[in-house]
């Protein structure tokens, strides 16, 4: 996600680095809550009845934010059309596993053109309303606060 910026660097320890400063890092999946939950002593099994796995999750130590980032690219209509749905009770979740960190939570998807459709639009008014993003094809580094 960050490689192909031309201002962004990753390091060997998924750390970014913006106009030669750190900014904060990338993780993944169970990573997520190994390299940010776990060094704040936070089991998730205290707070969560499941486990719930991002695709992507940038933690912007600059702003205090965590970025949860879900990626849905679809080249037909199926299942991942209710997923879409599932945005801000994810949402939720995730504010509360981070209510310990000082740590503020943005929820955003990253969508392909599939989801340009017509179709999509009450789905999206819903993710907006319930205070979750959505981009197409790439997320802004704006909107991530850098």
């Amino acid at each position: 996600m960050f490689k192909t910026h031309e201002q962004i660097e990753v390091n060997e320890k998924n750390q970014i680095i913006f106009n030669g400063e750190v900014i904060g890092f990338y993780t993944e999946k169970y990573n997520f809550y190994k390299d940010f939950l776990k060094p704040f002593g936070i089991n998730y099994k205290e707070i969560l009845s499941k486990q719930l796995l991002p695709d992507s999750v940038f933690v912007n130590i600059k702003n205090k934010t965590v970025y949860i980032i879900e990626k849905k690219f679809q080249k037909s209509s199926g299942s991942v059309d209710e997923k879409l749905q599932t945005g801000p009770y994810k949402k939720r979740m995730f504010v509360k596993l981070c209510e310990g960190t000082g740590y503020n939570v943005e929820y955003y998807y990253l969508l392909n053109e599939w989801y340009s459709k017509d179709t999509y639009r009450d789905v999206k008014d819903y993710l907006i309303e319930s205070g979750c993003q959505f981009y197409t094809n790439e997320i802004p580094l704006h909107s991530l606060g850098v």
